[in-house]
């Protein structure tokens, strides 16, 4: 009882409150356990982001075009150098991720959900950052060697893009539109890994790596309108990141429609030079673009959060379907295609032929 408490009441009363507080058991102070080890820990597990490395699922097409130019090249026993390097991509990535994390933090905090990352809120220690972003990214680069040189030069790019995409005085991030283009263009780094992963002694072709370069661009232009949607403000939105002092939802969209309409561009340069069946997947992609952008269009929605997206039941069918036709028609082949375009076979090697 509070000390004015007791100079309210009577004498009578103070005599047997104080007797009471004489006799009465001393409370043992409590004592803030330690933080366990793992309290310590699972913030810099959590700045490398291990819940984005889906996003090295775009490994897969560098892959797959292997397999379409040199299919002798992937057998059963290839499967441990595709483990092999989607473990060198998710470790480059975690690199990058932890050194935007950290050099993002002060940024973070005028952002309604990521001001609750571990940078951001104050778990994360600077100079552990550093030193964490160092080793992955030591370790990624050289565990890459293993495969060949230009699979480690595609590792190294994926890295070095990080450092110009987070890093003063570069820091492209803070760039409208150069920012997008800078992120975007690790989806044909990473095409690039799955190829020199197969096929060391040769580019793939360039028309897709550019549409890869693209719909990674549109993908990432709809993020950040997203964003910006969701933020509500110019002002905050420009203290979360640079790039909006510049950016508003018209010039967004605008920017969206371009990248869209280049994606379809050196994708039809691709169809037409190598792989006329396509024409067939071309309605099933425009048509999951279109969904993508649909939901990025959504109040509440996941596409500022694309680690989340797994949680959209259509468009991962969709987009799964997209995927597999694609897959399939790069192994067969349509002659009366080429007679109805007027287009030669490029020859490539193909599993099923349909039709004479």
């Amino acid at each position: 009882m509070r000390n004015d408490t007791i100079l309210g009441t009577s004498p009578h009363q103070q005599g047997s409150e104080l007797r009471e507080r004489a006799v009465a058991p001393s409370q043992p102070e409590v004592q803030s356990a330690p933080p366990s080890f793992w309290a310590g820990v699972a913030p810099y597990i959590a700045i490398a982001r291990p819940d984005h490395w889906l996003k090295n699922v775009f490994v897969f097409l560098g892959v797959l075009l292997a397999a379409f130019y040199r299919p002798e090249v992937i057998r059963l026993s290839s499967l441990p150098i595709l483990l092999y390097a989607l473990a060198v991509a998710c470790i480059v990535a975690s690199s990058n991720y932890v050194i935007n994390e950290w050099l993002d933090a002060p940024s973070d905090r005028h952002h309604p959900e990521k001001k609750n990352r571990p940078a951001a809120s104050g778990a994360v220690r600077g100079d552990l950052a550093i030193l964490e972003w160092l080793v992955l990214g030591a370790v990624g680069v050289g565990a890459a060697f293993a495969i060949s040189v230009p699979f480690a030069l595609s590792a190294l790019a994926l890295w070095v893009m990080g450092c110009v995409y987070n890093i003063r005085p570069l820091r492209t991030k803070e760039i409208a539109y150069l920012d997008v283009l800078s992120e975007s263009i690790n989806n044909p780094i990473r095409l690039m890994l799955g190829w020199f992963a197969f096929v060391p002694n040769s580019l793939p072709p360039i028309s897709l790596v550019l549409s890869y370069w693209m719909i990674g661009a549109f993908f990432m232009t709809i993020k950040r309108y997203a964003e910006y949607r969701r933020i509500g403000n110019k002002f905050r939105a420009a203290l979360y990141r640079r790039s909006f002092r510049i950016y508003d939802e018209p010039r967004l969209l605008t920017a969206t429609l371009y990248y869209a309409c280049a994606c379809a561009l050196f994708t039809g340069v691709f169809i037409v030079r190598y792989k006329l069946e396509l024409v067939l997947w071309a309605p099933l992609v425009a048509g999951f673009m279109a969904s993508y952008f649909r939901l990025g269009l959504k109040d509440d929605t996941r596409v500022d959060a694309p680690e989340t997206l797994y949680k959209e039941t259509g468009l991962v069918i969709q987009g799964l379907v997209t995927a597999g036709v694609f897959a399939t028609l790069m192994f067969v082949e349509i002659p009366m295609l080429y007679d109805i375009f007027r287009v030669e076979s490029a020859g490539s090697v193909v599993l099923w032929r349909l039709g004479g």
